[in-house]
Parts: structure tokens; C-alpha cells; sequence
């Protein structure tokens, strides 16, 4: 992808994509809170932090630079996204974005939550 796409890409606004994430989960029987919960274990947003970012029309690269923490388990997040395997991504933030894509897609399958989160003991 050339640096022109992940601009593109980088200045997608976030609330955007979380109404995106919301559609899609909750087509699947998923709730917000749910979805809210696995956002949170990725970036360390509380949820009303969560809803402040979606709502402050910032971007995506302002949604991640401004993270809480990034969860360190989330190099344990592996699997393909838009065709492409997450885990060898070279670009931190796009790495960030389509970890953060793989994490609602397995929600959205009904992927059990202790496995979203990478829970040690699963």
C-alpha cells in the first residue's frame, strides 16, 4: 500500500468506523458494550472514551496516538484481514487499525470473549 493510501487511510475518521463496528456487531446479535469491551482491551479506552473519541470527529491516527496504552497481549492477535496476514504488517499504526479489525470480526463470528482478549489461559 503506498504512503498516499495509508494517508487516506490514517485520516479515515473514527466515529466512522465505529458506527461501522457497531452495524456490523450488532447485525451479528453483538452489543455495544461488548464491542466497546474488546476496543477497550486493544487501546485501554474506557468506553465513554471510546464514545468521546468516536464522537470528536478525530482520525484514525489521532484514535491511536492518543490510546491509553496499546494492550501488550496484542502482538498475540494473528489471522488475515482484507486478505492480508495482521501479525506480518510492517507499519505500526496500519498494524493497529487491522488488529483492531480482527478483533470485531471474531466478535462479530461469536468468538468466545477470554479468546478476543487473548487470555493467557486459552
Amino acid at each position: 500500500m503506498g504512503n498516499t493510501n495509508l494517508e487516506r487511510v490514517y485520516s479515515y475518521p473514527f466515529g466512522d468506523i465505529y458506527a461501522n463496528y457497531v452495524a456490523k456487531v450488532e447485525r451479528k446479535g453483538k452489543t455495544t458494550e461488548e464491542l466497546d469491551e474488546v476496543l477497550g482491551w486493544l487501546t485501554g479506552y474506557t468506553p465513554t472514551g471510546l464514545h468521546e473519541a468516536a464522537d470528536g470527529g478525530g482520525d484514525l491516527r489521532g484514535f491511536f496516538a492518543n490510546a491509553p496504552r496499546i494492550n501488550p497481549r496484542a502482538d498475540l492477535i494473528t489471522g488475515v484481514v482484507c486478505g492480508v496476514r495482521v501479525e506480518d504488517i510492517g507499519e505500526e499504526l496500519m498494524q493497529k487499525i487491522r488488529w483492531m479489525d480482527k478483533l470485531v470480526d471474531e466478535l462479530a463470528r461469536g468468538k468466545k470473549m477470554e479468546s478476543i482478549k487473548r487470555s493467557p489461559n486459552t
